[in-house]
């Protein structure tokens, strides 16, 4: 994987092992010429997420169960076909990979502090509520007769 542009970082010191990374290719359609039929240059990487131990173990369940969907016997898989070079679509790829497990492994959000309505405003809205129901109360005849 000579001339790919360094480590992929996920996040912190936390990177994509090139060891643990595989690597398909096959033909892609799209623009191309004549070239488009004799070079392989869709890619498709896989990763497999449920035995890797580049990941803290943490970072790991938490993946597992957010890609869940996305998952095949535990290996997830990025296809990039966009680019007409081979090399653009490796690096498409592991950018891709790197910010899904990125968004994967991030710890869950600070659960919400519910707060209590300030009675003025209550208040307020009540009032506004009942002036509206007295005008067009006001708007309708008394009696139908």
């Amino acid at each position: 994987m000579e001339g790919m542009s360094g480590p992929h970082v996920i996040r912190g010191s936390v990177s994509l092992p090139e060891a643990e990374l595989v690597w398909r290719f096959s033909r892609s359609s799209g623009p191309g010429g004549q070239h488009v039929n004799t070079t392989d240059t869709a890619v498709e990487l896989r990763f497999d997420l449920a035995r890797t131990e580049a990941l803290p173990e943490v970072w790991k369940q938490r993946a597992l169960e957010r890609l869940a969907g996305r998952l095949s016997g535990g290996v997830v898989t990025v296809r990039a076909s966009e680019h007409r070079s081979q090399w653009r679509n490796r690096e498409t790829a592991a950018v891709r990979l790197a910010a899904l497990l990125a968004e994967a492994t991030a710890p869950p959000p600070r659960p919400r502090r519910p707060t209590r309505i300030p009675r003025g405003i209550n208040e307020r809205r009540l009032r506004q509520k009942k002036e509206r129901s007295q005008t067009k109360r006001g708007r309708s005849p008394k009696n139908w007769d």
